[in-house]
């Protein structure tokens, strides 16, 4: 199964630098930040924090710096053929087959638990009881679990682009929690324990007794956007028209026009033209990743930990049914009733955005992988992209309402931690195989930046060890 050539065309001309068009180009970096914000940040953080308290901060610190160099690499890719960068995975060698399976695959494994939607579920069961759901209401946390889904694939299917619908929910969405979680932050919180969390997030290398090494490495995992979930952040470029994105098309929502999404990627000749827009393209991907997705997924762990230290007893479990309510009982314990409604609505937003991400996003990269490999898949409908995207989505939601049933919320999201950090080593070669073999010298990255992933890949790869090791 060979993937079709590249084709050739000029490099699109990239918007003006400016604050409007700034802001009319980002979009990827939102939607990745939705997703990263959610268990990283709600669930995995305030768990750290609880057990350890800031000392392990840095981990956020090394992986979100990491993770915004692997998204810049695997952006390279895309901003050259307009292919998402697992497609450009299946360009090497064993071949199409081969990768396309093993990253569908890698996937399902971490994003088809769906701890989130259940996790969100919690938060909104709290919000209709007007206390924390025990294990008594289990069927009830489900039943809204699938509610959930429901609410997702509903998004998807309006406007007429999915990823421009992605990306307004997630501004609102984004926007709502951080602008909720700065206030109380700023207005509540000792400045003590704004420079203990300060601290925690520099001392690099610091590492308590005794640590639960299976935790540690689902918080470094997810102290981002994690695994898949950054390869996806190339298949909203391309949607999103960044580079040659523009040339191949993208997958039009339901409501919208039947879009031509070309299987192949096409690539421009490298002139001084070329390069000069190359380089203009890039100042809006940097925006995108190191201003929005990297500092955006900062500020979201400095946020929730500097609210955990400060209201929650050190040695809190997070866990059970209550796991997306442990801050908004530590917070309303000290200013009230009022404040557990908001918080827990908070929580409601943040786990729910996640999810969003996730039901947009593993189908989006199945149906890529599909598109790009099987003629049969791209007659289906004339050539209708929508008819296996939509497809993919309702497979998925299926298996979600059925794994809703399988464990607790955060059980379920540290399986999936877990295996992200297998693909972030599989990741970082892999890009670093890529953009040697098939982007011209002049595209290439620097040295440094190969440097870069390759201790993505150390980094995880270690902590993989630990959890390996604990489990033997």
């Amino acid at each position: 199964m060979a993937l079709q050539p590249f084709g050739t065309a000029p490099l699109p001309t990239p918007p003006p630098f400016t604050p409007r068009h700034v802001l009319r180009t980002i979009g990827p970096g939102v939607i990745g930040l939705g997703v990263a914000i959610g268990s990283g940040e709600w669930l995995l953080g305030p768990s750290v924090v609880a057990a350890y308290g800031p000392h392990l901060l840095w981990l956020t610190t090394v992986a979100v710096i990491l993770q915004v160099l692997l998204n810049l690499e695997m952006a390279r890719y895309t901003l050259y053929t307009g292919e998402p960068i697992i497609t450009g995975f299946m360009r090497t060698w064993p071949g199409a087959a081969f990768w396309g399976s093993t990253y569908a695959l890698l996937s399902f494994l971490q994003y088809g638990w769906p701890g989130w939607a259940l996790a969100s579920a919690t938060a909104s069961a709290a919000l209709v009881l007007g206390r924390i759901p025990g294990a008594g209401d289990a069927g009830f946390v489900i039943t809204l679990g699938y509610a959930t889904f429901g609410l997702c694939l509903l998004i998807t299917l309006t406007g007429r682009k999915v990823e421009r619908t992605l990306e307004l929910a997630m501004w609102a969405m984004v926007g709502a929690i951080l602008l909720y979680l700065m206030g109380l932050s700023v207005t509540s919180v000792s400045g003590a324990t704004w420079g203990r969390t300060a601290a925690g997030f520099l001392t690099i290398g610091a590492f308590p007794p005794g640590v639960d090494w299976t935790l540690i490495a689902a918080f470094a995992a997810y102290s981002g956007s994690g695994g898949v979930g950054n390869a996806l952040i190339t298949n909203w470029m391309r949607d999103k028209g960044f580079g040659m994105g523009s040339t191949v098309g993208y997958i039009p929502g339901a409501a919208g026009a039947t879009i031509p999404l070309k299987p192949h990627g096409n690539v421009f000749p490298v002139t001084a033209r070329a390069l000069a827009d190359w380089h203009g393209w890039w100042k809006h991907v940097y925006v995108d990743q190191w201003l929005i997705f990297g500092l955006g997924s900062l500020m979201g762990m400095a946020l929730t930990a500097v609210l955990s230290l400060e209201y929650v007893k050190p040695g809190a479990t997070v866990g059970g049914w209550g796991a997306a309510n442990m801050l908004a009982d530590a917070i309303a314990g000290v200013h009230g009733p009022m404040f557990w409604y908001l918080t827990v609505f908070c929580g409601f937003w943040v786990l729910f955005s996640t999810q969003l991400g996730v039901v947009d996003g593993v189908p989006r990269a199945v149906t890529d992988i599909v598109w790009s490999a099987s003629s049969r898949a791209r007659r289906v409908r004339g050539g209708d992209v929508r008819a296996v995207y939509y497809g993919v989505v309702v497979l998925f939601a299926i298996w979600g309402m059925i794994a809703l049933n399988l464990a607790q919320p955060l059980t379920l999201i540290l399986i999936g931690a877990n295996v992200a950090g297998f693909i972030f080593v599989l990741l970082s070669i892999h890009t670093l195989v890529v953009n040697r073999t098939l982007l011209p010298p002049a595209l290439r990255p620097p040295l440094w930046r190969e440097a870069a992933l390759v201790a993505t890949a150390l980094f995880y790869g270690t902590l993989l060890v630990a959890v390996v090791v604990r489990l033997l």
